[in-house]
């Protein structure tokens, strides 16, 4: 079995919110649902996503915007704007990348996990989470 989460980070790398480990077959949307982070997050709020997670249904009518890199299909070229914008965001979500880089550097949840395990394993991933957090900062001002 594969395990699924959802990972808040702020601007500066720190990760502020970490949810349950679900079954990797929970879909985007009822992880996104089920997960609470949608409570957490305020109208203006904006938050950054991958391609395929579309959540704006969710999001919309809570004014939260949805970032995520304008697809390219077979028949639409991206614009030299939708280039840039692609770019802008893949910078951003390297940190993104590397704050859950860390937390999976811990290796305690490498490999199979023994089933008698299996009830502890999300809150495993949220204290390798929280302890990732106390590693320098990801993103420095300069």
């Amino acid at each position: 079995m594969t395990y699924k989460t959802l990972i808040g980070i702020n601007p500066r790398g720190v990760i502020t919110f970490v949810s349950d480990l679900w079954a990797g077959s929970i879909s985007d949307k009822q992880l996104t649902k089920k997960c609470g982070i949608l409570d957490l997050l305020e109208e203006g709020d904006a938050i950054m996503a991958d391609k395929g997670f579309l959540i704006k249904d969710l999001t919309t009518p809570r004014g939260i915007e949805v970032i995520i890199p304008p697809f390219k299909t077979k028949y639409k070229r991206l614009t030299k704007r939708e280039v840039e914008e692609t770019r802008r965001i893949a910078n951003l979500r390297i940190h993104i990348e590397r704050a859950i880089e860390r937390v999976k550097n811990f290796r305690i949840l490498q490999g199979n996990v023994p089933i008698t395990l299996a009830g502890q394993t999300s809150k495993i991933w949220k204290l390798c989470s929280k302890l990732s957090n106390c590693q320098p900062p990801l993103v420095t001002d300069r």
